[in-house]
């Protein structure tokens, strides 16, 4: 039995910069990490590794440096390893990108699939339904927790806005699993080293694969000026009034206070209560 994980490689920084000529994200000279999305899917499936006593086979698509995340992966208690990377996969969209990962993981003939539900240089969430969609495998987005797994059936908790689905699956399935889940655990160095194959290794269609083979562009990005921003949760239990009350007031339920009117010496009157100093004030 085998569970596969998928995992990517991407720009350890929140400072985005844009190529203007091709739109596509500037990485030379940005140190590059794990998805930090995937790393927690890797957990969780190194969790099922250990209960159910399965095999677990990390893969990713990119260039070759992306063994990097591979042997972090393998670190972590990854029995496999597999670097898809060919000069004719580069220029994939999400859709080119979960066919031939798809392809890659058909080949692994897996019970179960786990990615994270974006990447933190895209935040599209297209690719894990993408590849579940070529297997013909169901699949559930945003899961907060995995519940229960067994050789045959899943039970998961799925976070939708403000309320919480608890669903089971009949496996093979693909869950795709929010960041947070858990806490990846700390790497242990050992002696596996990860796989490097090409497009040769597959039987892929040629027409689906890198510029080619995407049928979507970025045409243009605005990026904002704005550095930060702010929301209000407020529970949707609370009668209409008291919701509003919380909105107009940003979340903060405001303090009752009673104003004080008067001269300087009587509010400071007011507030010492202190009559020997009231009585030299008000002379």
């Amino acid at each position: 039995m085998n569970v596969v994980v998928c995992i990517k490689q991407v720009p350890d920084t929140s400072e985005v910069r844009i190529d203007p000529k091709t739109n596509n994200l500037v990485r030379e000279g940005i140190p590059s990490i794990m998805n930090p999305y995937d790393k927690n899917a890797l957990e969780e499936a190194l969790k099922i590794k250990d209960s159910l006593n399965c095999k677990l086979t990390v893969v990713s698509m990119g260039p070759p440096q992306a063994v990097d995340i591979l042997q972090e992966a393998l670190d972590m208690g990854a029995d496999r390893a597999i670097l898809l990377s060919d000069k004719a996969l580069v220029g994939s969209d999400t859709l080119a990108t979960g066919y031939v990962l798809s392809e890659l993981i058909k080949s692994l003939n897996p019970f179960l699939v786990l990615c994270g539900a974006e990447a933190i240089d895209g935040s599209t969430g297209q690719v894990g339904p993408s590849i579940a969609e070529n297997l013909g495998f169901p699949h559930i987005t945003y899961v907060n927790e995995i519940l229960r797994c067994s050789k045959s059936e899943i039970e998961v908790s799925r976070e939708v806005k403000e309320v919480y689905e608890h669903l089971k699956c009949s496996l093979p399935a693909l869950i795709c699993v929010l960041r947070g889940i858990n806490e990846p655990r700390i790497c242990k160095k050992n002696k596996k080293k990860p796989e490097i194959i090409n497009i040769k290794m597959l039987s892929l269609d040629k027409n689906r694969l890198g510029i080619d083979g995407s049928p979507t562009r970025v045409e243009k990005i605005d990026m904002s000026s704005r550095r930060s921003m702010s929301f209000v949760t407020v529970d949707s239990l609370l009668p209409a009034d008291e919701r509003i009350e919380l909105i107009v007031n940003g979340g903060i339920k405001p303090k009752k206070v009673d104003l004080i009117r008067g001269t300087p010496a009587d509010m400071a009157k007011y507030i010492l209560k202190d009559e020997t100093f009231a009585d030299y004030i008000g002379n």
